[in-house]
């Protein structure tokens, strides 16, 4: 299959989907049954990840942080995780979402995009949408991106999140670290859970942007 063909298959995959791998601390925020999973040891380094000297909420009691190695160029990686639209091409579906830029062009500091996720039956919320807004606030091409998005939904939910992503070149591919906070009574009440789910959110992020960007023809 050429790269065009492959990138053009991914990405109608991803439109009939309409699926995205949002952290799975919002399913668990929004009553999903199935049981958790122990997600990886949290990372306990003090150094927080950074980009252009910004980092997580350093106040959040939630957050968690953790890496991977990817075997495939950076430039695969890096357009892979700036195409925002595109992500539900490649991301493990969790809860039926829309995902929309807010605006056009490359990924670029104050650009702005927007997830809407219904709130499913048998949740202590009342119907309606959850909706982010995330805005990047910092971003340095093929070296790190730090978003920031307050998360509203039914119920006077609120939650604030922050996230830092690095990419780092090493002999055979790049070192990809993520790390990320959450605050809003919510996530507070219930800080281990909370962090369990964020943890395995992150895991699964990571796990299936390493697969896509090894599995990319055109790198």
């Amino acid at each position: 299959m050429s790269c065009k063909r492959f990138t053009t298959s991914r990405r109608r995959a991803g439109a009939r989907a309409a699926l995205l791998a949002v952290p799975l601390a919002l399913a668990g925020i929004l009553g999903t049954t199935a049981p958790a999973q122990a997600a990886p040891a949290h990372d306990s380094r003090p150094a927080s990840l950074t980009c252009q000297g910004k980092g997580i909420d350093p106040a959040a009691k939630v957050h968690y942080r953790t890496e991977t190695f990817i075997k495939a160029p950076l430039r695969t990686i890096w357009n892979l995780q700036t195409d925002v639209e595109a992500w539900p091409s490649w991301q493990h579906p969790v809860i039926p979402i829309t995902m929309k830029r807010l605006d056009h062009g490359p990924l670029r500091k104050h650009s702005q995009f927007q997830w809407t996720i219904p709130v499913p039956p048998g949740t202590p919320y009342p119907p309606g949408d959850v909706v982010i807004v995330s805005t990047v606030r910092q971003l340095q091409s093929g070296k790190c991106i730090r978003w920031t998005g307050p998360l509203d939904g039914p119920g006077g939910m609120r939650i604030d999140g922050v996230h830092v992503w690095n990419f780092v070149k090493v002999p055979g591919g790049v070192i990809v670290r993520t790390e990320e906070s959450h605050t809003g009574p919510q996530v507070d009440k219930d800080v281990p859970n909370s962090t369990e789910m964020l943890g395995q959110g992150l895991e699964i992020w990571l796990k299936d942007l390493k697969t896509a960007a090894e599995a990319d023809p055109c790198r």
